[in-house]
């Protein structure tokens, strides 16, 4: 079984172009046009037309059809088309996908792509407003009438259990705050360009859900961010030099619900996250030493520290002080909580031009990078290294 053994994916599909529209609040378009302008972006990065493409990939919650894009795009026919559930954590499953098809010779250019007005349209901040009838809706009804209603007070509870096991205060989550917005700081593409932040500012931020803080949330932005996904042979006669997936995985854990997963025996970790790790380093042949920067999904701080500790960067608990430390770069973009919240979307391109060697904020001598989706959830994630 995968969860067991190596699997064959890796190495075998490259990342060759992304695209993205401006990080907004306020993007004055449709989510279809949006969607249309990251992926033709992605693909004049990549020196490919509409008429090479012949796969799409999104996430369920996307508002644009594969179809439907397409044909906005000029596309041509379209072999493999695909969908990812849960939320943020399907971002790097998109690629996962992608890299599927490719490998097995399904389709031979595929995009990925997700694009919202989550800041002017519907924002999921605002928490659970209407759910039709379903086994997911019958799940939050153990949460929803306790006033868990929004995703910050779902974390909130690993939060305070984590501070608690730890011995920790709130100020633990604040360096990932600092962190971000520092290279947010110097990012020309972050909402929050030019506005670094200290603790002290986290530590003055009102409180959301205690013990969650407002600079422990990521934003909430409108736009649009595509990917795309071929051969590593084809990649090589491309413009930029190819961001190869040396390894991809999914991952959900026992007694896994979406973000209310609080009848585990633990509560300070993620245990999907986990399933996700072992898949990387066992495929990849790598571990936490041999990487050279992470992009860790930060809609929540307390789940970055808690990734970090899934993967074996340093112990349980520890998390704080290795961030505080800056031993790993993290979030060389800014992360959702300072460039923009793009369902995970554009960490995955932020980890293409570390790899390029293109990143605004470029750390020195980058081969590999780590990836990850959203946390709470069902998730996925990847590694993504330099050709040869």
């Amino acid at each position: 079984m995968s969860v067991r053994e190596r699997d064959a994916l890796g190495g075998r599909a490259a990342i060759v172009g992304i695209g993205a529209t401006e990080f907004s609040k306020d993007s004055g378009r449709s989510e279809l046009r949006l969607a249309v302008e990251a992926v033709r972006a992605a693909l004049d990065d990549a020196g490919l037309t509409p008429g090479d493409v012949d796969g799409m990939v999104t996430f369920t919650m996307d508002t644009s059809p594969e179809i439907t894009v397409a044909q906005a795009c000029g596309m041509g026919e379209l072999s493999f088309f695909s969908r990812i559930h849960y939320g943020g954590g399907a971002a790097c499953a998109t690629v996962q996908q992608a890299a599927l098809a490719v490998a097995t010779g399904v389709a031979e250019v595929v995009v990925c792509y997700r694009a919202f007005n989550e800041r002017s349209g519907r924002r999921f901040g605002s928490g659970v407003q209407h759910r039709e009838p379903s086994a997911e809706g019958a799940a939050l009804g153990w949460s929803l009438p306790f006033g868990l209603l929004t995703p910050a007070s779902w974390v909130a509870m690993a939060a305070q259990r984590y501070l608690h096991t730890y011995g920790l205060t709130p100020e633990a989550f604040g360096h990932v705050a600092v962190v971000d917005r520092k290279y947010a700081a110097t990012n020309p593409a972050a909402y929050f360009h030019g506005r670094p932040i200290t603790l002290a500012d986290h530590t003055a931020s009102r409180w959301i859900v205690e013990p969650l803080r407002l600079l422990d949330c990521c934003q909430e932005t409108d736009g649009g961010q595509a990917i795309v996904v071929t051969s590593v042979e084809r990649a090589r006669d491309l413009p930029h030099a190819p961001a190869v997936i040396a390894a991809a995985a999914q991952g959900a854990g026992r007694g896994q619900e979406q973000m209310t997963s609080f009848y585990r025996d633990d509560l300070t970790g993620l245990p999907e996250m986990a399933v996700v790790a072992r898949q990387l380093w066992r495929t990849a042949g790598l571990g936490p030493g041999e990487i050279d920067v992470g992009i860790l999904y930060d809609h929540f701080t307390p789940f970055v520290l808690m990734q970090l500790e899934e993967f074996g960067f340093c112990g349980k608990g520890e998390a704080p002080g290795f961030v505080a430390e800056e031993r790993l770069p993290l979030n060389t973009h800014g992360g959702q909580l300072g460039e923009a919240y793009l369902h995970g979307m554009n960490g995955i391109a932020e980890g293409v031009r570390q790899v390029r060697g293109t990143s605004v904020n470029q750390i020195p001598g980058t081969e590999r990078v780590l990836v990850t989706a959203g946390t709470g959830v069902p998730t996925s994630g990847l590694v993504l290294a330099a050709d040869g």
